[in-house]
């Protein structure tokens, strides 16, 4: 059954498609008068961090006329001192000069903005604009670009330290970075961590995330412009983070993880990836309340053979498995909520959202086996295909699993006959208010409503709301209002 494992990598292509639209989509004319008009009135770079650089935008200028024209310059305003670098039609700026442009013919202009740091921890605001120069008259359009400062975190290894508690300046990862061994990371409630296409935050040590209901961390992907996504987050725009078997005693409250699960570094694609428990302590590596994943090109969390415990946590849009408990381990999850769905850049059509199995099968029939102790209390495990849980075991190593008053999507009881069962809800409709618009909150006719089992934990008296449970209990991450 490993066909279950392979991550999907459809949005990868969208984004393929997406970065080529420039060229093909067709471009209103914003008139300036005479002989010149471009193809925007204003060229906006979203917000760009400090010393990365940017993101290209691109635009054409058009000659209306029938006969050909020649540009005795086009150039930035603020010249060799500007922030933002042109390239016309190949040639790069500051400045170019003689640029012809044929009757009825265009050329294209391609920009970038570097910012240089100064004192400010909020965003701030860089302009310049473009100029034009045709018989001695000049045409032009502003450049507007969003800057931020930020803290740059370079392919680095991290001893104890803390993020986010002396400013609000964000934290940039660029070519990952590594707490070290014995060393904690703490981030302070309302940091957000912007994480480069190449980079994931690999722990061996220990990572204390932990946020409030009005103040949560954030990990996202460094690229800001969202228009140039089409106002979405993309799955795939980073990596993700990686608890090494060394690593013990992390804690994740109030934190989303979104817009990632690449490869890199050569890992599997996951926005959390467990490796074996090597420490054994009895206290979890990984210990999750309040947390959200979402919008992932591969597995939202995936554990070899790890220890984690999770409360009030939602995760869904994955390409993989939002869930993937292999090669045993030992977990427990409580109250949370995993679904899956085909969207705009992800396809759900053989991956269920939950597997769980006492083996992981790394070449054709050559399998690694550990004990496996995995409960699932109070939870709902559900999405559009018929099957959305698969639980499997090989007799070679202990397989304890148990489901207890939680809501499957399984029409094949073949698919998880391997656990202990009890007060099961199988294939009712959670009814979430907008699944579709990411509102997974249960409506109040939702079969989930007082189907809970009551638990102690003080973390789970409140929902990831911070909503009362109280009375009887709801399954899910959200209690039913």
């Amino acid at each position: 059954m490993t066909h279950f494992l392979r991550p999907r990598c459809f949005s990868l292509l969208l984004l393929l498609l997406l970065a080529g639209l420039w060229s093909c989509r067709k471009e209103p004319l914003s008139a300036t008068g005479g002989a010149l008009r471009f193809s925007t009135d204003t060229l906006t770079f979203d917000t760009v961090f400090t010393e990365v650089g940017s993101f290209t935008l691109g635009f054409k200028i058009y000659n209306r006329e029938n006969a050909a024209v020649t540009l005795s310059s086009v150039r930035m305003g603020g010249g060799a001192a500007s922030p933002f670098r042109i390239n016309v039609n190949g040639v790069p700026g500051p400045e170019v000069k003689a640029v012809e442009i044929a009757g009825n013919d265009s050329i294209y202009v391609y920009a970038t903005v570097r910012i240089n740091p100064d004192t400010a921890d909020a965003p701030f605001i860089i302009t310049d604009s473009l100029v034009a120069t045709l018989d001695g008259r000049q045409y032009g359009i502003p450049f507007i670009a969003y800057g931020q400062n930020a803290h740059y975190i370079n392919g680095q290894l991290l001893e104890t330290q803390t993020w986010g508690a002396a400013d609000k300046k964000p934290y940039v990862i660029v070519h990952s970075a590594l707490v070290k061994e014995n060393a904690t990371l703490t981030i302070a409630p309302g940091t957000r961590v912007y994480m480069h296409a190449d980079s994931r935050l690999i722990v061996q040590g220990r990572l204390l995330a932990e946020g409030t209901r009005q103040d949560s961390i954030i990990f996202q992907g460094d690229r800001l412009d969202r228009a140039y996504f089409g106002n979405r987050g993309y799955p795939g725009e980073w990596g993700g983070l990686y608890f090494d078997s060394r690593s013990n005693g992390s804690r994740l409250r109030h934190v989303i993880l979104q817009n990632g699960g690449n490869s890199a570094l050569g890992a599997l694609p996951a926005l959390i990836q467990v490796n074996p428990d090597s420490v054994q302590n009895g206290t979890p590596q990984l210990y999750l309340d309040k947390v959200i994943l979402r919008n992932s090109i591969g597995y939202g969390i995936l554990s070899f053979g790890g220890s984690i415990s999770g409360n009030n946590t939602l995760i869904y849009n994955c390409g993989a498995n939002a869930l993937a408990l292999l090669e045993g381990g030992k977990y427990a999850f409580n109250n949370c909520t995993f679904h899956l769905q085909g969207t705009y850049a992800l396809r759900h059509i053989d991956q269920p959202a939950v597997v769980v199995l006492n083996y992981f099968e790394f070449a054709q029939k050559q399998f690694r086996d550990r004990d496996l102790n995995a409960d699932f209390r109070n939870c709902i495990l559900w999405g559009t295909l018929d099957n959305e849980v698969f639980l499997n075991k090989r007799t070679v190593t202990a397989y304890n699993v148990s489901l207890q008053n939680c809501l499957l999507k399984a029409k094949d009881p073949a698919v998880y006959a391997d656990a202990a069962q009890s007060n099961l809800l199988l294939n009712a409709d959670p009814q979430f208010r907008n699944a579709e618009k990411e509102d997974f909150h249960p409506q109040s006719t939702s079969p989930v409503k007082d189907a809970g089992l009551p638990l102690t934990a003080p973390d789970l008296q409140t929902d990831l709301d911070e909503t009362a449970r109280g009375g009887q209990w709801d399954l899910g991450c959200y209690r039913v209002n």
